[in-house]
Order: C-alpha cells, then structure tokens, then sequence
C-alpha cells in the first residue's frame, strides 16, 4: 500500500502555509484545484518497502554495505527494460535534463524520515528535483529513485508535465563526475496510492535503471492528498 507523506507540521517547524495551490496533476489543461493547502506534499512515495527488498544503502564506491542484501531482478512484478547501457559508478546528481517537457532542475538529496517515509524536496522551489541519497546514483546498477513535485503553494512545478512523456523519450542526468548518463523511458504508469505495485517500483535490478515519480489523479480533500501516484520506468542506454 502506498502513503503519503507527512506534512511539513511532521517533519518541520513554522508558521502554516497559505492555501491557494494552483497546478496541474495531469495533462495540461485538465485544469487547477483552487484553495489546496500547501502542506499537501504531492508525492506519496512508500518507502516502507524498503524493508521489503532489502536495503539500498551504498558505501562511496558503489557496492552494498555490509549486511544488506538486494532483492533479485527476478522479484514478481520487476520491470524489464529493453537492451540496457554499461552501468556506472557511483556519482551524486547534479542536474535533471528532460527536454520533451522542458526540464532543466538541480538535485538536491532526500532522505527517509523518522516515519519511514521518504522526505519531500522544499516546497519553495519549483524547480528542484529530490534523489533518494541513500540508495543507488542514477546510472549507477540498481533502481534510481528521483521525485519531485507536480505543483506548489505557487504554480506548477517540475514535473506538472511527467505525464507527457511515452516509451522511446530520452532524458539525462548530469553526474558530479563529470559524467552524463542517458536513460530512454521503458513506459509512463499511473497507480492508485491504495493499490502501489511496491515490488515493481522499488525492487532492485542488475541493470541500472530510474524511477521518476510523482502525484496524479484527483485531489482527495479528506486525505489531503492525491489519489494516484505517476511513475515513470527508465533504464541507462
């Protein structure tokens, strides 16, 4: 089952934020959802299943920290890409290029909170993409995690136009290495948050490949949250 995550009253200090979130949650022109507060953080990512496929956790080279152990590439439900690239080392991020919907964004690391859920990048910026820090680098052998945010208190944010992209669109990802590593989308999904194909999503793989991910679907104003999750499955060519 897939969570939200908390709120900024979870997980920091300070005033409340204004209601008025203006912003999109599919295609453009579905429209805006006026007066949505802007501690609903539009993601809803489960990191709980982290425990379910073992621990992600690298050492600065690369190979699993001791103890951990991955879950196969044969896990029920793992997604299979088609011919994939020579995986690289680790790197840290820098920059998130998708140029079919117009992204250029920074990275910033993100990390899972005292709730087992994966912390939201800050709200302020719409154009700031988070990577889980702790798991594997995109590019590196693995299932690279990167969320962000398809509205704010604002406008639209970095990933308002995710559903866009289709099988065969290319993104890339700048590395602090100095390389740059070129993913190709393998499909564009949306799941109900009640209904998250957790093993399919998170489960490791020998390949490298990324997830990006955001909020879909309706708003639900009794949840406080979006009904559906948008993951996008990619792999490094």
């Amino acid at each position: 089952m897939a969570a939200r995550l908390p709120s900024p009253a979870e997980t920091t200090s300070g005033p409340s934020a204004p209601s008025g979130l203006t912003g999109l949650t599919g295609p453009p022109g579905q429209g805006s959802r006026p007066r949505v507060p802007l501690f609903v953080w539009c993601l809803g990512i489960v990191f709980l299943a982290m425990s379910l496929f073992g621990s992600h956790d690298k050492t600065v080279d690369g190979s699993a920290k001791p103890g951990t152990a991955a879950a196969p590439a044969s896990s029920p439900g793992a997604h299979a890409p088609g011919k994939a690239g020579k995986p690289l080392p680790h790197s840290r991020p820098t920059r998130l290029l998708i140029p079919k919907i117009d992204v250029d964004a920074p990275f910033t690391a993100l990390a899972i909170g005292s709730s087992g859920r994966l912390q939201p990048p800050p709200a302020g910026d719409t154009n700031l993409v988070g990577w889980y820090a702790k798991g594997v680098s995109p590019g590196e052998a693995g299932t690279a995690i990167i969320a962000g945010h398809v509205d704010t208190a604002t406008s639209a944010a970095v990933f308002a136009g995710l559903s866009d992209l289709e099988k065969g669109d290319k993104f890339k990802v700048k590395r602090a290495d100095g390389r740059t590593a070129t993913f190709v989308v393998d499909s564009a999904e949306t799941f109900e948050k009640d209904d998250f194909p957790d093993k399919r999503v998170y489960a490791d793989t020998p390949n490298a490949q990324v997830r990006l991910i955001t909020c879909a679907g309706d708003y639900d104003h009794s949840a406080k949250d979006y009904t559906e999750n948008l993951v996008v499955f990619a792999h490094l060519v």
